[in-house]
């Protein structure tokens, strides 16, 4: 890992000095002026897309909004953008989730119906019951005919929904040690007990079939308040989320047979195959029209929150970008693209497609710069295992002022990642393709695919600093007279065996048949 501030080292063996791009360069002032002051639109951008907007799962007429929306933005900046459909995915509109407990006490739980869910025509009550004791596959079909008209719990339950740093902060060691003890306990019982109904699929493919009211889960992020949100796979019954600490309540009443039942009534609609597309900015080279760099970030969602942090921070960070590139740079030499991709939860879908079906971008491609994981400011670029990609970074940051770069650790030169982001769909092609990272533990936990991922979790300040450094980027990548070099490391695993590079994989272009 390598500070910024010993970036003077790397200037000083590249093939171009850092004066060729002196901080007092007047487009970088003027950059600065557009994106660090208080004509910078990302808080406004960042509440429309938020609120407004809302959360865009793949397929919804919400998506479909998005891809408007931000092309008439561009249109409104005189940015040249164009909406291409690669695809379609199965349509589907979220309406509302009520959930109630309705004895042996009346309480409204918090939670929703997963993502393509079937939902309910009609108010449905029901026993809530969990999971028995199996011994074989015998006992599971003579349980499942049981289960008609009753809602299922089918995740193991949290012993606690406290963090585990408020207990190590403030528990007895002994305390925190029992409790974790428990917690892996309980897990590995209800491991063994849920796989008495088959994988994870198959249980729910059961349930399915035997007409429960509803399935019941949780997905606990280990913070206050969080869950991750994300897609059911059932046919006919609806599946929700319910929280941490109501999913507890429920599987205690049922375990000690306190007769806990329920109310659902979850309405979503079903809209078929729907379109999908990327929306693609471009700002024409003048000199080098046939060489590209791309700024990109996805623009779909899921939608247990108003997906702000993922991915409407990345978005609204490179539009903001091209607004200020189109205002202080506006005839670039190299051609400067942006990217929102579509379905980039569901596998880097739109990205994929892109890049197979721009072939003359990956071959042309000075630099992409992606960015994917919510707030905070820049602290982190991993240079992807190209060797000698370290040598334009120095140049580019080196022009960019401290307040903005001097916080930034580049990897040198780091390994390709095997996942990721939509970077990868240009960096598997060998092409040079990076992460512009933040914070990752913080996102992680407590914004990332979950229930709580909304405006008030933006940063704009942080924000403000991320489109003006993509944006002073994109300039030093175009104007550098060098080609980022595409010299790949040699890696090698940890039993001494050299390990590939990693590998492109076709787009699908529709959803999977269920």
């Amino acid at each position: 890992m390598i500070r910024s501030a010993l970036l003077a080292a790397l200037v000083a063996t590249s093939v171009v000095q850092a004066q060729t791009y002196p901080t007092s360069d007047p487009v970088i002032r003027r950059m600065w002026d557009e994106g660090m002051t208080g004509k910078s639109q990302v808080a406004r951008l960042a509440q429309v897309l938020s609120d407004s907007i809302g959360p865009r799962l793949s397929g919804s007429p919400a998506f479909s909004a998005a891809t408007d929306w931000v092309s008439a933005r561009y249109a409104e900046w005189g940015i040249p953008a164009r909406k291409e459909r690669y695809g379609s995915w199965r349509g589907w509109r979220r309406r509302y989730s009520h959930i109630d407990l309705i004895a042996p006490r009346e309480r409204t739980l918090e939670g929703l119906i997963l993502a393509w869910s079937p939902g309910t025509t009609r108010p449905v009550e029901g026993d809530v019951v969990v999971i028995p004791e199996l011994p074989d596959s015998a006992a599971v079909q003579a349980w499942l005919p049981n289960v008609r008209g009753k809602f299922v719990l089918l995740s193991a339950p949290e012993p606690t929904c406290r963090p585990d740093e408020n207990w190590e902060r403030l528990a007895r060691p002994a305390s925190v040690a029992a409790m974790k003890a428990s917690r892996d306990s309980i897990k590995r019982a209800w491991g063994q007990r849920a796989a008495r109904l088959g994988s994870n699929a198959t249980a729910f493919a059961r349930l399915d079939e035997s007409a429960v009211a509803g399935i019941i889960t949780t997905n606990w992020s280990a913070g206050w308040g969080v869950n991750k949100i994300f897609s059911a796979s059932t046919k006919k019954v609806p599946v929700m989320d319910l929280s941490c600490e109501d999913y507890g309540l429920l599987h205690r009443l049922a375990a000690n047979n306190q007769g806990p039942r329920m109310r659902l009534d979850a309405r979503a609609e079903d809209l078929g195959e729907q379109p999908m597309f990327n929306v693609v900015g471009e700002l024409k080279g003048s000199e080098k029209p046939n060489e590209y760099v791309l700024l990109g970030a996805h623009l779909d969602s899921w939608d247990g929150a108003s997906g702000s942090t993922d991915n409407g921070t990345g978005t609204v960070m490179m539009m903001e970008a091209m607004r200020i590139l189109k205002a202080a740079y506006p005839n670039p030499k190299r051609t400067i693209l942006v990217g929102h991709w579509g379905a980039e939860e569901q596998g880097l879908i739109g990205s994929r497609a892109f890049s197979e079906d721009h072939k003359e971008v990956v071959d042309g491609l000075q630099a992409a710069f992606n960015q994917d994981n919510g707030t905070w400011r820049i602290d982190y670029i991993r240079m992807m295992g190209l060797t000698g990609a370290a040598s334009n970074f120095g140049r580019w940051l080196s022009a960019i002022p401290t307040e903005i770069e001097s916080l930034i650790d580049l990897d040198i030169p780091g390994v390709p990642e095997t996942g990721g982001s939509d970077h990868m769909s240009f960096l598997c092609a060998g092409a040079p393709s990076f992460r512009l990272q933040s914070n990752y533990p913080d996102y992680r936990q407590y914004t990332w695919h979950t229930n709580r991922d909304t405006y008030d979790k933006i940063i704009v300040d942080d924000l403000k600093n991320n489109a003006t450094l993509a944006a002073m980027l994109a300039y030093q990548a175009s104007e550098d007279p060098v080609r980022v070099p595409r010299d790949q490391r040699v890696m090698v695993s940890p039993n001494g065996a050299t390990t590939q590079w990693p590998r492109c994989s076709p787009a699908p272009r529709s959803s999977p048949q269920r």
